[in-house]
């Protein structure tokens, strides 16, 4: 041992089942299922199998699996393909991978700091709702002449 700690790896595995609300510090692996809120100034990966009804809030967050509800991060949140994410984005930087489908609203702000626990603004009244969804798709040449 070198005399510091090492940082905390946590993993909640795909039989754990929540109703309520997780709090950490350093950094967590969840792939099963939540109904409530998710809350840490660290990092949170979420495996493929990841469900969750309620609201994110992290310093950096990697989506796997289905999503409903709001994600608000510090710094970064990193959609991967073949996730589902119904719900609003805050962050200061986002990554949609392809194959992804993301349905809500984004505000990404690469100048601000997002404060912990803030909740996605509103949309604005007769607002509609953005929709994005990203599918992977094969490109089909031209037809030759």
């Amino acid at each position: 041992m070198n005399g510091t700690p090492d940082k905390s790896k946590n993993t909640l595995n795909s039989d754990v089942e929540i109703t309520g609300r997780i709090k950490f510090s350093e950094e967590l692996t969840f792939d099963g299922k939540i109904d409530g809120e998710i809350q840490t100034d660290g990092t949170l990966h979420l495996g493929d199998n990841a469900t969750i009804k309620g609201q994110v809030y992290a310093g950096s967050v990697v989506v796997r699996g289905k999503i409903n509800g709001n994600i608000t991060a510090k710094e970064r949140i990193a959609i991967k393909a073949n996730t589902e994410l119904f719900g609003n984005v805050r962050a200061a930087r986002l990554v949609i991978e392809e194959g992804a489908t993301f349905v809500g609203q984004s505000d990404i702000s690469p100048n601000k700091v997002v404060p912990p626990g803030a909740q996605p603004s509103p949309p604005a009244a007769g607002a509609k709702n953005a929709e994005l969804a990203v599918k992977s798709t094969k490109a089909k040449a031209p037809p030759s002449t």
